[in-house]
């Protein structure tokens, strides 16, 4: 990637057609901008001004892969498939969503249904078993394993007791759990891909966690998504348990204190600490960290958890009294805006970067003052290997692209 400091115009959008432009996808690096342009019976995807030399009756769902690969859902004589840099997969579909994406780039997914029964596929390769509904898939880091919520028996319309049976279950690599339930949410990977735990509805009252289709014993009144520990594998979610909402561990509290409630939660990278959205009291929201809550408070959202990739500092957007900013570590950005989009830390955790907007204009602020131009849209700022400078990617309101690396 070129980390030379200055600013360049790399594409107009606005004059590469008369035809509606429908969405629009920045590369990695900040050298390609693509687009899916509509006109009268068919779609072209349009990158820096050039198109793939395939036209399509429908594309959408634009998207660049970690490696660079620029992506589209796509439409051609009634059947929907995945097209990588204008090259569509040799096996197509009555309908794809939600293009997933190895952490690499290198291996890449999707939802589809053909024939009435829905199912994944990957590279272009569907799982064998279809099933009669599909949602909430996810692709292992590596790319090499696949998990979704499957209805995994079939169920007539208004069949209430059938239902509180239990029909769904989470399929791995296309085939399902044996443990059916009456409700699957949010499959997660361990690190090394090897377990799956999925939040659980056992009964119309009762929510637990499932690890390889196996339930827990302790039921809770409600679970969100739960996460591995990178550090010794075991599986966390937050619950509502008798005395508040807590963090639970392997079905038991893992933390000494309950709250109003415990929404998201995440690890370090290096597994030795854990954080979670949390409300010490009704409507006041904050970050607690290994169990210890922030002193800052915020009325109305915390969005966005992360951990610095060296596991040493927390942030998270928040929102308080009607505007936006991040807070790190307990401490809020000076300055507020109308609109946060998420942090993004340099790679050795020193620095802390966002677009915000104010009005119809966007910025990038690093450490809470801006670094570039203003925008009339912009895109996650990036940062280079030793975080000393950040790639801005915005149009103008000219409609001219710009691509822009700023010496911090």
């Amino acid at each position: 990637m070129d980390w030379e400091p200055g600013k360049k115009s790399v594409a107009e959008p606005s004059a590469w057609s008369q035809a509606l432009l429908v969405e629009l996808a920045v590369s990695p690096d900040g050298e390609r901008l693509a687009a899916v342009l509509r006109e009268e019976g068919s779609a072209r995807v349009v990158v820096n001004g050039e198109p793939w030399e395939t036209s399509f009756d429908k594309a959408w769902y634009l998207r660049f892969s970690p490696d660079g690969r620029l992506t589209a859902l796509v439409n051609a004589d009634m059947k929907w498939t995945v097209a990588v840099d204008g090259k569509p997969w040799e096996a197509a579909f009555g309908f794809a969503w939600n293009t997933l994406f190895s952490r690499a780039g290198d291996v890449m997914a999707a939802c589809v249904q053909d024939n009435g029964r829905y199912l994944a596929a990957v590279d272009g390769k569907p799982w064998k078993q279809g099933f009669f509904d599909l949602s909430d898939l996810v692709l292992s880091a590596e790319g090499g394993r696949t998990a979704a919520v499957v209805q995994a028996k079939a169920l007539a319309e208004g069949d209430v007791f059938a239902f509180d049976q239990g029909a769904f279950a989470v399929a791995v690599d296309g085939k399902p759990w044996d443990n059916t339930f009456v409700n699957c949410w949010t499959p997660v990977f361990s690190p090394d891909a090897s377990s799956v735990a999925a939040q659980v509805r056992t009964s119309p009252r009762e929510y637990t966690v499932a690890v390889d289709g196996k339930p827990w014993e302790q039921g809770f009144a409600c679970v969100w998504e739960p996460r591995f520990s990178p550090a010794d594998g075991s599986v966390t979610v937050p619950a509502r348990t008798p005395k508040g909402w807590a963090l639970v561990r392997d079905g038991r509290p893992l933390w000494d204190k309950t709250f109003a409630q415990v929404l998201s939660h995440e690890y370090s990278p290096d597994g030795s600490r854990v954080a979670a959205v949390v409300a010490p009291s009704f409507g006041k929201w904050t970050v607690a960290v290994d169990g210890r809550p922030w002193r800052a408070r915020f009325d109305q959202a915390v969005f966005d958890l992360c951990f610095s990739p060296d596991s040493g500092r927390v942030a998270a957007t928040v929102r308080h009294r009607g505007k936006w900013t991040l807070a790190c570590d307990g401490t809020t950005w000076d300055e507020s805006f109308d609109m946060v989009g998420p942090p993004v830390f340099s790679p050795d955790g020193s620095r802390l970067a966002a677009r915000v907007r104010r009005g119809d204009t966007w910025t990038v602020f690093v450490d809470g003052k801006p670094a570039g131009d203003a925008y009339a849209r912009a895109f996650d700022p990036v940062f280079n290997d030793d975080g000393v400078r950040v790639l801005v990617r915005g149009i103008s309101a000219r409609g001219l692209y710009f691509r822009q690396v700023v010496a911090l």
